[in-house]
């Protein structure tokens, strides 16, 4: 099942509250977004990383 860009995939309640406090809000604004920024989001772990990476590469889309 193919992700959508105009939501965040399921990545858990604590990742995506720390993306929502960090200004993201869709699977599209994590396009070329730094990895390690995104790392350092209290919440954001690697399996929820691991998901977002996932769903971007459904798009052809990638983390920076």
């Amino acid at each position: 099942m193919e992700s959508s860009l105009d939501t965040l995939p399921k990545i858990g309640a604590p990742a995506t509250r720390a993306l929502n406090a960090a200004g993201y809000t869709a699977l599209r604004q994590l396009a070329d977004a730094p990895r390690a920024e995104l790392a350092r989001l209290h919440g954001v772990g690697p399996r929820a990383l691991d998901i977002i990476e996932t769903a971007l590469e459904q798009h052809d889309l990638r983390l920076s």
